[in-house]
């Protein structure tokens, strides 16, 4: 059985050395010194060790069972959230007034790595609750978020999002489900809703769905669509549950992955509902929750392959395969391990210098929401919105690609169930396809974010990556790494030119290229991650401080990152450029 470690020193390495987090302007960071963080991360990585990795294969193994009516969770898993609840994990970086911890998001997104790349299935109970959470905190009225909150934030109750319909996915604007408005003031909710995640289950008292519905009045389309809390069971006011709500669980599907998660086709018949925000502004209160499900997903992308890895190494560094080509390194053995092999060195290398630097950027992702909703930073706001489609659409297609990189490692045994590893590929297969397919996020990103406001934030992003090659061009150790950086970077400008000059007169050209171009850009962040890893790793060397094995091979990971990976973005930009008509010249009928 696959097993797992949390990569404590890794993390503490990026919030100390990179992001220097004490240091930080940003309210309540200067609290988060080397002992507290480590403190809650080695503690969550026990619980992780102990009790959530155990539980993995036997969630993928069971699954779900719909019984009556209600989703009974795999053994052990009703356990296991009690001690999530009773450790306080759940309400981690929620608002005091509810009974939050009141953390930074930083650190909720830290620890939530942790529990994802132990148990993918079981985390997203919580992690799903902690969204519809943040939708209620931002658009609730203080009504509303005195009655769910402090339940939410402990997990006695969970929370869903409910978007997509039989017919419709992305498109939203199709949607069936309508919102009927009563003399009360509430509405009657009546449509059917598939892949609800944690939709119906034994963990908790009752489950708060949020859900987009049509209310009358509000036309055709998306401009259409409001956002209603429909709870599983009405809320009192005095805080008690009342009589169950119209809202059933149709059936649980049968999945590729992430057995242990209920997803449930949920109906609505006639069940009474709540408006969150404003009419016909749904998805405005909607993305509230996208935004930090799209990262979220990211950090599943490659939190699932860091075990996935782990696993890896260890079977590499323990199996006696074959003799070193330089000659044996194992002469009292019967063979050397695979490790010594440049080719299985080449695969861990890959796994390795992607988790490191998604890790890096999915923290600077984090550090930049912290900025955005505690300093109220317009600049920061802008470019996390630009960077969200790259966290989620890049670090998924590559940790899915890493998940079954470490399968790889294993041979014939990587495609044994009783051995883990499909596990792995299996549940990181789903993380490319929700909360937006990959595709929809690479059109989002050159359609929409690319030029959103004036384009300023992807020119800021552009003067982050020079201004950072001209501040550290005089340090020879770091030649290896910012000459690749600065070559990429000028092929994602490249890109963004071409764009800007044939996508106006043909759209197909620009959106032909999205998905390089999302590609390119995840290489180029990367990139950057791994600059500032180095940088701070030689700073650490010449202070004298810190383990030195560790900071030269975060040097020499970040010098693979850009020797192998970075010239994959001249391979993007000339994709890119050769325009839409390679893709569009076949006719539909002729494919």
């Amino acid at each position: 059985m696959p097993s797992y470690t949390a990569p404590v020193k890794d993390m503490q390495f990026i919030l100390h050395n990179v992001l220097n987090i004490t240091a930080s302007d940003v309210p309540g960071y200067s609290d988060l010194d080397e002992g507290f963080t480590a403190a809650v991360l080695e503690e969550a990585g026990r619980v992780a060790t102990d009790v959530l990795a155990p539980l993995n294969a036997v969630g993928d193994r069971e699954g779900c069972t719909l019984e009556n009516g209600v989703v009974r969770t795999p053994t052990g898993f009703d356990a296991a959230f009690k001690v999530m609840k009773e450790g306080g994990w759940t309400a981690l970086d929620c608002d005091p007034e509810y009974g939050g911890q009141g953390l930074p998001y930083l650190m909720g997104t830290a620890v939530g790595e942790i529990f994802v790349a132990a148990n993918m299935a079981f985390n997203m109970y919580q992690g799903l609750t902690h969204g519809a959470y943040s939708a209620i905190h931002v658009h609730g009225t203080p009504e509303q978020k005195a009655k769910y909150l402090p339940k939410m934030v402990s997990c006695d109750w969970t929370g869903t999002m409910n978007l997509t319909e039989p017919h419709c996915g992305t498109d939203l604007g199709l949607m069936r489900t309508k919102a009927e408005p009563q003399p009360d003031g509430t509405y009657k909710i009546t449509g059917q809703k598939i892949f609800i995640s944690a939709g119906e289950h034994d963990l908790a008292e009752n489950i708060i769905h949020l859900v987009l519905a049509k209310a009358p009045g509000g036309g055709d389309g998306i401009k259409a669509v409001s956002l209603f809390i429909v709870p599983k069971f009405i809320v009192k006011d005095d805080g008690s549950l009342g009589a169950r709500n119209a809202v059933s669980v149709g059936s649980i599907e049968h999945k590729m992955g992430i057995h242990g998660n209920a997803t449930c086709v949920m109906n609505y018949d006639g069940a009474t509902g709540y408006l969150l925000g404003d009419l016909y502004k749904g998805m405005r209160a909607m993305f509230t929750m996208m935004n930090e499900a799209r990262l979220g997903v990211g950090l599943q992308g490659y939190a699932v392959a860091e075990a996935a890895y782990q696993n890896a190494l260890a079977y590499a560094k323990d199996r006696l395969q074959g003799r070193a080509v330089t000659g044996p390194e194992n002469p009292s053995g019967p063979a050397d391990p695979l490790i010594v092999h440049p080719d299985i060195r080449r695969n861990l290398m890959d796994q390795k210098s992607f988790v490191e630097g998604a890790r890096a950027l999915t923290f600077w992702g984090a550090h930049l929401i912290d900025r955005s909703v505690r300093m109220d930073d317009d600049a920061a706001e802008g470019l996390i919105s630009l960077m969200i489609p790259v966290i989620k659409g890049f670090q998924t297609d590559k940790g899915f690609e890493m998940a079954a990189a470490a399968q790889q490692v294993l041979g014939g045994h990587g495609y044994i169930e009783e051995w883990g590893m499909s596990q792995f590929a299996r549940d990181a297969r789903i993380t490319q396809i929700y909360e937006g397919a990959n595709g929809v996020q690479a059109l989002d990103l050159v359609g929409r974010k690319l030029a959103m406001d004036g384009g300023k934030h992807v020119l800021a992003f552009f003067d982050m990556v020079k201004n950072f090659i001209k501040d550290n061009e005089g340090d020879e150790r770091l030649k290896g790494l910012l000459d690749p950086l600065k070559t990429a970077s000028k092929q994602m400008q490249a890109a963004g030119m071409f764009f800007m000059q044939s996508g106006m007169k043909n759209p197909n050209a620009a959106l032909a290229g999205s998905y390089d171009f999302m590609h390119l850009m995840g290489h180029v962040c990367l990139g950057l991650m791994w600059a500032r890893m180095a940088k701070a790793a030689y700073a650490a060397l010449d202070a004298g401080t810190g383990d030195t094995d560790f900071l030269q091979a975060k040097i020499a990971t970040g010098r693979y990152y850009a020797a192998r990976h970075l010239p994959a973005c001249a391979m993007h930009l000339a994709r890119i450029e050769s325009g839409a008509d390679p893709v569009m010249a076949l006719e539909a009928e002729a494919f």
